[in-house]
């Protein structure tokens, strides 16, 4: 567990550096980019190797009807995190909401939270969940305005489409790679 924290207090310095102390980044200029990069790079490290080697530690059974409530959620999360990726014109919710990929980071976190009811996952998936939560706030407060993008068209909606059910295959071959089935038995 001491490595989910670290982790996750090394991903959540790194993330936050640039709103609470914009002018000791600043000061660091292009550098500064690797310096975060290797940062969240080293979080997602510590995170993943101290969720894989977790002691299974029990707090509550989520119900099997999760599973499909996860699934669901996860292709709303890549649809989500996905509107934005356009150059222009942004696809439904992108142009609604000021934070797509965050707001899709949240679905991710929330689903996975639904699933797994032992404290390394509740502790890696809040952790993140609090983490985005607390990005959104950081934002707005440092950047209050906001100019809703233009609505793309047909075609953009196709693309994200099939690309958000292409991640979402590729997403459920790795976890069940790492011998994690992510469907219902």
């Amino acid at each position: 567990m001491a490595l989910i924290l670290a982790g996750l207090i090394l991903w959540t310095l790194v993330h936050y550096f640039k709103r609470l102390a914009p002018e000791r980044r600043a000061a660091l200029g292009d550098p500064g980019k690797g310096l975060v990069a290797v940062g969240v790079v080293a979080g997602l490290v510590l995170m993943i190797i101290g969720y894989r080697g977790a002691e299974f530690i029990y707090i509550w059974q989520p119900p099997s009807f999760m599973v499909h409530v996860n699934n669901t959620l996860m292709l709303l999360a890549f649809w989500v995190y996905g509107s934005s990726a356009a150059k222009t014109a942004k696809a439904w919710p992108a142009y609604k909401i000021r934070h797509p990929q965050l707001t899709g980071f949240k679905i991710w976190a929330t689903a996975h939270l639904l699933v797994n009811g032992d404290l390394a996952s509740i502790l890696l998936f809040g952790g993140l969940l609090g983490w985005a939560v607390g990005e959104v706030i950081l934002i707005n407060k440092a950047e209050p305005d906001w100019t809703p993008p233009e609505p793309a068209g047909a075609a953009t909606y196709v693309r994200l489409a099939v690309i958000s059910l292409v991640l979402f295959g590729l997403v459920a071959a790795i976890h069940n790679w790492l011998g994690v089935w992510p469907f219902p038995v």
